[in-house]
């Protein structure tokens, strides 16, 4: 990835566009998950594309562009919220069919909607996109404990709604 991030900055179109389209399914579940609905997700999909390709310069170290990308989608994503002021229900999440193929991830999409709104978004960075603690505070700008405690509340909301017992609950690390 670190070759195409050095060639999109030297203007290399076609770099740009692997770079997003490798990054595409990421950016559209961390939006899903804050924003909710296909509609919101696609503007902010396309504001945080324009706005990575116009900053790309600004980008220092090529090994972080995922975590920059994603924190420019995360900052679109809240302008949005704020913007619009209104509340989506994640009823309409079962309607983005069209726009990402929910079906492998159903079982995961339809726990994400038990847990609070503050803990969706973490816990799909955590367990759906794989980032570590420490990437999902600095994005989030929390605190390591903040993300380590909200993953325990909710990964105890999960277990006590499933029944299941503490041993079988860990999709991955410890951070109890």
């Amino acid at each position: 990835m670190e070759k195409l991030v050095k060639k999109a900055k030297k203007g290399d179109a076609e770099a740009f566009i692997a770079l997003m389209e490798q990054n595409r399914q990421s950016m559209i579940r961390i939006a899903f998950a804050y924003l909710g609905n296909e509609e919101d997700v696609a503007d902010a999909m396309q504001e945080t594309i324009l706005s990575a390709f116009e900053k790309l310069d600004t980008l220092r170290r090529a090994e972080y562009f995922t975590t920059w990308l994603i924190r420019i989608l995360i900052n679109q994503c809240i302008a949005m919220r704020r913007h619009r002021s209104r509340t989506v229900p994640m009823n309409e999440a079962e309607e983005a069919s069209q726009f990402y193929d929910f079906s492998t991830d159903l079982e995961f999409n339809d726990l994400l909607k038990t847990l609070p709104e503050d803990s969706r978004l973490i816990f799909q960075m955590y367990y759906g996109e794989q980032f570590s603690i420490g990437e999902i505070a600095q994005l989030l700008h929390m605190k390591e404990n903040t993300v380590k405690s909200k993953i325990h509340r909710g990964r105890e909301q999960l277990r006590s709604q499933m029944g299941v017992g503490k041993e079988n609950c860990h999709g991955k690390q410890s951070v109890d």
